[in-house]
């Protein structure tokens, strides 16, 4: 089974973000099962590069093969099968482009060849959704209404006039890594605040049946965990994801491999997106 560029790239961020968080150190010992013979150290490059590197290698081998099981065995989605079948489903659309899917046959995991792509014609209700979403108009954003710690809600409010200029300016890369780093920090913040119902959650994230403490939550966990509360609703919760995705393009040799260039238009949905969640979080936040 041979994946292209774009299969591996996202392959790359469910195993080091979405399935599991995994260092570097968890990430060696999970190629060392395919074969690798690495050790963690001094010198090691950064996560995203090691696992393109091991992904590279692997591809159009057995081993790639047996890295999907790894990745996508049931036993470890006890509780949450939803949620594993919602990252085969996300894979599949990728590898529909290399004539391949992903198939859970109750607790197997197989591979099925594809004959064909099947793209839905969904491109014009899509601009139509993200256009209303656009022109949702918000209130004055009110983050004291938050309920966080002084300190967090005084940089929050700093990071909202530096995005202000950033737009302004016409820099959007930079209006991206702050309203997404920002939403990060607001939503945990917010897990922070509330740890009772955040570990209770059925999307809360676990390592070895026990939720992670909050420092390992990823922006998706966050994101989807105050879904389930019903903090977040649906366009937010939708649009949030997207935003994660731009996020991630702070590293430069990525955001080259995808040939990513944002423009005012992107930057103003990233912005939006980051309103939009505080305003909901205002006002649907736990015993109001």
């Amino acid at each position: 089974m041979y994946l292209n560029q774009k299969t591996l790239e996202r392959l790359r961020e469910l195993i080091n973000e979405e399935t599991e968080y995994r260092k570097g150190p968890q990430l060696v010992k999970l190629f060392n099962s395919l074969g690798s013979r690495d050790s963690y150290g001094q010198g090691f490059p950064s996560r995203w590069q090691y696992t393109d590197q091991k992904l590279a290698k692997i591809n159009g081998t057995p081993e790639l093969d047996k890295l999907f099981k790894i990745l996508f065995n049931p036993i470890n989605y006890i509780g949450k099968f939803d949620q594993l079948d919602s990252f085969i489903a996300d894979i599949n659309q990728y590898m529909a482009f290399d004539k391949w899917k992903v198939v859970r046959n109750n607790t197997e995991i197989t591979f099925q060849r594809v004959n064909e792509i099947k793209i839905p014609d969904t491109q014009k209700k899509e601009i139509i959704q993200e256009d209303a979403f656009l022109d949702k108009e918000f209130e004055e954003v009110e983050l004291d209404k938050l309920g966080l710690h002084t300190s967090v809600t005084t940089v929050v409010k700093a990071r909202f006039d530096e995005i202000k200029n950033c737009f302004n300016s016409n820099a959007p890369l930079a209006v991206i890594f702050l309203s997404g780093s920002s939403l990060e920090g607001v939503l945990l913040g917010i897990a922070i605040a509330n740890p009772k119902e955040y570990n209770s959650a059925k999307t809360a994230p676990k390592k070895d049946d026990k939720v992670k403490q909050f420092h390992e939550w990823t922006l998706m966990n966050l994101i989807d965990t105050s879904y389930e509360l019903g903090l977040l609703k649906e366009d937010v919760k939708k649009f949030s994801h997207v935003l994660r995705d731009f996020r991630n393009y702070i590293h430069p040799l990525q955001q080259v491999g995808s040939n990513f260039h944002p423009d005012k238009h992107t930057a103003k949905l990233c912005w939006q997106v980051l309103k939009a969640a505080i305003y909901q979080l205002v006002n649907n936040r736990i015993n109001r």
